[in-house]
Order: structure tokens, then C-alpha cells, then sequence
């Protein structure tokens, strides 16, 4: 596997540290992995959650820490590939896309829906922007819409498996459906799309997999299949410089692989997560009482949610694991002891 390039910048390894919100993945973690030659990034979700005013005025809040934490990250890796993961079923999407480009984002990667409106709002910069794909339907309908829109294509493509951790791009019964061998196709047939209109724009784009990537056999079969690069995320949970409480780390930690389940996100939305006394209550049907609506995502109606995931990640992160959401890929289970971001590229490459 080659390094990619991302702008006039080129990885020192071909990986990118995924985005994890709420508070997993900020400026410290970011800047680590940067600084490492890989690609740090910060999510905006809900990154305000410290600030003073985040329970008066979350949007706020939100948009100064996305300045903050790239102050953080940027002395840490002044020259390292540094963006954002910004979700575009975020209610203040197109804010937290405009304040990363200020903050001076290297690349935007949005997922959790389509981000058909990214090129305009990054229109004028020098930000490099990247749709989250999970299937090659979706891939060709962003890529076409940006086509014919905007006549312009994405600078990188993320493909995120059916093994990836929180929110996932499928269906619940898709994710009964994949095997390694099928996806493994599904990966082949996005790669041959993305390189359509890479040709047609005569340009490179990197292809980036991730989902379920935890070490160097799990590369290579990414690589064998044509991959540019990798995308890891829980990997990097359980490492010194993960922006999140040691009891968070520490639950990652403790996880056996029985207790890693898919869940049902308060938006419908499948997600994967480790199951604690907070979403056993969850699964049995109970209502969990919630704080007041601090206006996340846009399909959520905080009268009818069973539980309130700002709240839920945001107790996960503080420490509060018995009653927090403790997202996390397929393989969590795996991690024994707590590691630096280095040790863990490592044992990647």
C-alpha cells in the first residue's frame, strides 16, 4: 500500500484515523496521529460538550471548540494531515462544515447520509472533501450528484463496512446479509466506480476502507482487493493519547466479543455498540429520562426517542460507562492494554 495524497500533502502511512464523537476523537488524538503520518481527525459532533454555554447555546459552543480542538491538534502536528468528521445528519451541518474550512480543515469526511451540498460549502477553499460510502448504489448516486451539479468529483472516497463501530450505512437486515466474501465484492465494484470518475476528471482518487481493520493480515486484505489506504478507528481508543476518559478506555478494554452488539440508535439507525447496564435498559424497552434537546440531528423528536444519544455519549466519555453509549467496531474485544498511537500504526504496517 502507497501513501496518498491529500492536497499538495502526502501520508507517511496510508491510514486515517477515524472520527469518533462524542469528545473520543479531538484535537490530542488528532494531532497524535498526524504527527504519526497518518491522517488525524476531529469529529464535530457534539465537540462543545466542555464549553460553559454548550447546555444554553450548543451551537456555540460547538463551533468554537471545532476552532479549539485544530488549535490543539495543530500544536501537536503543525504540518500533519489534519479535518473533520462532520455528519450531515447533523442539524448544524452546513455551520460545522464552514467552521472546520476556517479552522483550516486539510479534508472534511461526512457520512450519516449523503453530503450532496459539501462542494458549495467548501466552494472557494483549499479543504478536500470525501463522502462516506458503505455501498456501491451509494457511491454512484453522490458521485453522480456532485458530477452533474457541481462539476467537480470527491478529492477521497471512505468505504465503511458492515464491521465498522457507531452509526452504520446499512440496513439491519444488509448487516445479516454481508459475509467478508461479499462485501469484499461490494468494495471491488465502489473502487471500479470511484476510478470511473477519477478517469474522467483525470485525477487520482484515493479509495480508504474502513470496518473491522485491526491489524496487519486485515490490511492486506484490503490492499488485495485495491484499497489506497485504511481507515481505523477503535484501534485508536485504547491508546494514551485518545481524547476520552481511561474508564471509557478501560471499558474497551474489559469487552468480551459476546458483548458487542448491533443497537438501535434513537434516530432508527443501526449502530454497534458494548453492552452495559445503560443499553440493556435500552433493549428491554425502557424509556431513559433525558436532559433537555440539545438540537443534534435533524430526525430526532425528543418527545418519542427511548433515550437521548447526545446524553448517552456524552456520559460514555465523561466516564460514566454504566450509563453511557460505548460505540465500537467488530473487533473491540481484541485490545489488551492501552497503546500509544505509534505502537498502534506498528502493528498495522
Amino acid at each position: 500500500m502507497k501513501n496518498f495524497k491529500i492536497g499538495d500533502k502526502i501520508t507517511r502511512v496510508p491510514l486515517i484515523q477515524g472520527g469518533m464523537g462524542v469528545g473520543i476523537s479531538l484535537g490530542r488524538l488528532a494531532g497524535s496521529v498526524a504527527k504519526a503520518g497518518g491522517v488525524g481527525i476531529i469529529s464535530t459532533a457534539q465537540i462543545g460538550y466542555r464549553e460553559e454555554d454548550f447546555d444554553r447555546n450548543p451551537a456555540a459552543a460547538n463551533e468554537r471548540a471545532i476552532a479549539g480542538e485544530m488549535k490543539k491538534a495543530r500544536m501537536i502536528s503543525e504540518d500533519g494531515i489534519i479535518g473533520y468528521n462532520i455528519m450531515v445528519a447533523l442539524k448544524e451541518y452546513a455551520s460545522h462544515v464552514k467552521a472546520a474550512v476556517k479552522a483550516g480543515a486539510d479534508i472534511i469526511i461526512s457520512g450519516a447520509g449523503l453530503p450532496t451540498e459539501l462542494p458549495e460549502l467548501v466552494k472557494g477553499s483549499l479543504t478536500k472533501i470525501a463522502p462516506i460510502v458503505s455501498t456501491d448504489k451509494s457511491a454512484k448516486v453522490i458521485l453522480k450528484y456532485w458530477d452533474r451539479k457541481y462539476k467537480r468529483t470527491a478529492d477521497l472516497v471512505v468505504i465503511e463496512g458492515p464491521q465498522a463501530g457507531g452509526h452504520l450505512g446499512f440496513h439491519k437486515e444488509e448487516l445479516e446479509k454481508y459475509t467478508e466474501e461479499s462485501y469484499s465484492e461490494e468494495i471491488k465494484k465502489i473502487i471500479a466506480t470511484v476510478k470511473s470518475y477519477a478517469e474522467k476528471y483525470g485525477t487520482e482518487i484515493p479509495v480508504i476502507v474502513a470496518g473491522g481493520i485491526y491489524n496487519r493480515e486485515d490490511v492486506q486484505k484490503v490492499d488485495n482487493l485495491g484499497a489506497d489506504g485504511i481507515q481505523v478507528a477503535t484501534r485508536f481508543i485504547t491508546t494514551e493519547e485518545c481524547d476520552a476518559d481511561i474508564r471509557y478506555k478501560e471499558a474497551h478494554l474489559k469487552a468480551k466479543e459476546s458483548d458487542i452488539a448491533i443497537v438501535k440508535s434513537p434516530v432508527g439507525m443501526p449502530g454497534r455498540a458494548i453492552m452495559n447496564k445503560f443499553m440493556t435498559r435500552v433493549m428491554n424497552g425502557e424509556q431513559i429520562p433525558h436532559s433537555p434537546c440539545h438540537g443534534c440531528l435533524v430526525k430526532c423528536s425528543p418527545k418519542e426517542i427511548p433515550y437521548c444519544i447526545t446524553d448517552g455519549l456524552i456520559n460514555a466519555v465523561k466516564g460514566n460507562v454504566d450509563e453511557g453509549l460505548l460505540f465500537c467496531g467488530a473487533k473491540a474485544w481484541k485490545a489488551e492494554h492501552l497503546q500509544t498511537v505509534q505502537e498502534v500504526i506498528n502493528d498495522l504496517f
